[in-house]
């Protein structure tokens, strides 16, 4: 019988691509998610009955223990930007990632890859930042041959990064952004996945990895790449942190009389962490220790970003036609 591998935040961003994945590698895959009724798409990753979505919330003990069952190995792509609700950093990133490895490790799951952040760090002033690092902590005081992947921003065709500024250069002729001179270094999700799949089918040692893409930018000079390619002309103007952070008080705010209802777009964590460079750091194991080449953002964001182009899909053909006109 083949292997089993269970993925919690296996229907999201990464995790879907994870899944697909492991299923080309021949192995079974759970899909772990708290609404699998919802994410019954995943079952197309694979041959019929080879992916499977399970009820599973990383917040409660006997759904994680349930969705381990059986398993040879675990991938833990659960993570959060905001909280929201009972889903706190401290819930999901470190007492979420703890538990996965303890039970992970009761059940005699012989794999563990953990998700993790570039700039996870106990001492860090975001509070983000200092559960991913508490979380990392926890799965290796459970799971010590573990391998865990520290991404920088990861993009792709439903990434949370370019997507939401290329629908904001679509109003208006400014683009308000924090921390603009911030170092990011973008890596592809599907390049992420290659690494998980590496992990999870123990052909890499274990250890921590920071993986990061090919190009050190600014947060400034990212978004002057992403309006080029969707062809907007747009003045990228850094928010003073002060005025960010009323900004972000302010829907905060709104968040709370929303009961939830509401998700703050910004907030005070978020700009906290976005005074910290978010690469690569010197001396890491990388993308080279694990026998992958990343992509660039400049050769994969041009394939999912046009739709946000003046003319779409068809943008392409009216430069061309302006070219034609004597």
């Amino acid at each position: 019988m083949s292997r089993l591998v269970t993925i919690l935040g296996g229907s999201g961003f990464v995790g879907r691509h994870v899944a697909r994945g492991m299923a080309r590698e021949g192995w079974r895959v759970r899909v772990a998610t708290r609404v699998p009724d919802e994410h019954l798409f995943v079952r197309t990753y694979g041959e019929v009955g080879q992916v499977e979505p399970v009820a599973c919330n990383i917040r409660d003990e006997e759904s994680v223990r349930d969705a381990l069952h059986g398993a040879d190995a675990v991938v833990n792509c659960v993570g959060i930007l905001s909280e929201l609700r009972r889903n706190t950093f401290e819930a999901v990133q470190d007492e979420g990632a703890g538990r996965v490895a303890r039970l992970a490790a009761d059940a005699g799951v012989g794999t563990m890859v953990h998700v993790s952040a570039i700039g996870a760090d106990a001492n860090a002033p975001s509070e983000y930042a200092r559960s991913k690092a508490a979380g990392e902590a926890a799965v290796l005081g459970h799971m010590p041959d573990a391998v865990i992947l520290r991404p920088s921003v990861i993009f792709g065709p439903e990434d949370e990064f370019f997507n939401r500024f290329a629908t904001m250069s679509r109003f208006g002729p400014v683009l308000a952004i924090v921390g603009a001179e911030t170092k990011f270094q973008p890596v592809y999700v599907d390049d992420v996945a290659r690494a998980a799949v590496l992990g999870a089918t123990g052909q890499v040692a274990p250890g921590v990895y920071e993986l990061g893409g090919p190009d050190v930018a600014s947060f400034r000079e990212w978004m002057e790449l992403m309006l080029r390619i969707v062809r907007r002309k747009r003045h990228v103007a850094n928010l003073p942190a002060g005025i960010a952070r009323l900004v972000a008080g302010g829907f905060g705010l709104v968040q709370k009389a929303s009961f939830g209802n509401f998700t703050a777009p910004l907030t005070r964590d978020q700009i906290v962490n976005l005074g910290r460079d978010n690469v690569v750091g010197e001396g890491a194991k990388t993308f080279a220790d694990l026998g992958i080449e990343p992509l660039s953002a400049a050769a994969v964001l041009p394939d999912y970003l046009w739709r946000y182009r003046p003319s779409g899909q068809f943008e392409t053909l009216t430069e061309s036609a302006e070219n034609l006109k004597v």
